[in-house]
């Protein structure tokens, strides 16, 4: 028997299939679900999070093995953002950027709250009172002075 190709529309079926979890009830762990949207890098470094509580789904601490369905909302704290979802699709796949961004909706509010921290973040860096941290050229011109007539 040769190879046939798949049609889009059996594509369709199986990726919707792998992506209900192994009852076809359409729920997925939430692990799976943080690492298949992009969220982490790694599944462990999902389920870690989740563990260390860092994760909350509908405002309830989880575990990583928790059920995800669709219209849940996951609030995503890291070091480096904080993100509130509504899960808008299921998949136990990792997949491109592209796709992993139909699988959630970010809220308004989450949203506007990162918009501002960027901003604050942006006015923050790379600015200090004058006289902290290194010594200007002058200072040090001072204390090589002061050193050397020791």
């Amino acid at each position: 028997m040769s190879k046939q190709r798949k049609t889009e529309e059996q594509r369709k079926l199986e990726d919707q299939g792998k992506s209900e979890g192994k009852h076809g009830d359409g729920k997925c762990r939430l692990d799976k679900w943080l690492w298949a949207a992009r969220f982490f890098k790694t599944r462990s470094l999902a389920a870690e999070a989740v563990e260390s509580g860092k994760v909350r789904v509908d405002s309830d601490r989880a575990k990583p093995a928790k059920e995800v369905r669709i219209g849940a909302a996951v609030h995503i704290r890291t070091r480096d953002f904080e993100i509130e979802v509504r899960v808008r699709g299921l998949s136990n796949q990792r997949r491109g950027a592209p796709e992993a961004v139909l699988l959630y909706e970010e809220t308004e509010s989450s949203r506007v709250m990162r918009q501002e921290a960027a901003v604050t973040r942006e006015k923050d860096h790379a600015q200090r009172e004058r006289g902290t941290g290194r010594p200007t050229k002058r200072q040090r011109r001072e204390i090589k002075g002061f050193t050397d007539n020791w």
